[in-house]
């Protein structure tokens, strides 16, 4: 099957009904961003299309988000690349929550720090990251230079964004996340960690956090 390049394959994941998301890249090759559970839905949709995972990137670090992080590597041995915020407590027995999730593992072998401003190039693809604190310290996003897809995680959804009641969340540093993502172009496609993508336009008419 034919994917282009840089489009997002969604697979919803879990019992949070995550986004994982498979992007496209050089032919053959894609990058995973957030397997938060069902790895063996994650690894049909790649064999489905004829791809293999150069990258896996993760938006943050709560469990729900990197739950099938170890067995993707174990089927492919890529780079995971995370912000140091979110890996010094995300691959640990307390990032879990059951019944629905049970440890991530430990961290994993080629575990790589993200920093605001850094580009990341793997598949073909290369994506800009935004640091964008608040739902957890080290959440990011992570922006697909040639389409300008933003992977936005558990930053902003349709209509709402990311809670900041769990341990290491703050309000006032999502709002200056949010006020970041406000500055986007506004033709900027969002796809979410959780439900439905969206824009940055649609969002700064109509979400109340954005307005």
């Amino acid at each position: 099957m034919t994917t282009l390049s840089g489009t997002p394959i969604p697979v919803v994941v879990g019992p949070f009904e995550v986004n994982c998301y498979v992007v496209p890249g050089a032919p053959g090759a894609a990058v995973v961003i957030d397997p938060g559970a069902d790895a063996e839905s994650v690894l049909e949709a790649l064999a489905a299309h004829g791809l293999r995972p150069e990258a896996i990137l993760l938006t943050h670090g709560h469990c729900d988000h990197v739950g099938a992080v170890h067995a993707i590597l174990a089927a492919h041995p890529v780079p995971v690349h995370m912000h140091p915020d979110d890996a010094a407590w995300s691959f640990s027995p307390r990032n879990q929550l059951p019944p629905f999730y049970g440890p991530p593992g430990p961290p994993p072998p080629d575990l790589r720090p993200v920093r605001d401003g850094d580009r990341i190039g793997a598949a073909g693809l290369v994506f800009d990251v935004l640091a964008t604190p608040g739902h957890s310290p080290g959440s990011v996003c992570f922006r697909e230079e040639a389409t300008g897809a933003l992977f936005a995680g558990d930053t902003l959804f349709h209509g709402s964004v990311g809670r900041t009641d769990l341990p290491g969340g703050d309000g006032r540093v999502l709002a200056a996340s949010l006020r970041r993502l406000r500055a986007l172009p506004p033709e900027t496609r969002v796809f979410a960690g959780h439900g439905p993508s969206t824009t940055i336009g649609h969002e700064i008419r109509t979400n109340p956090f954005l307005l």
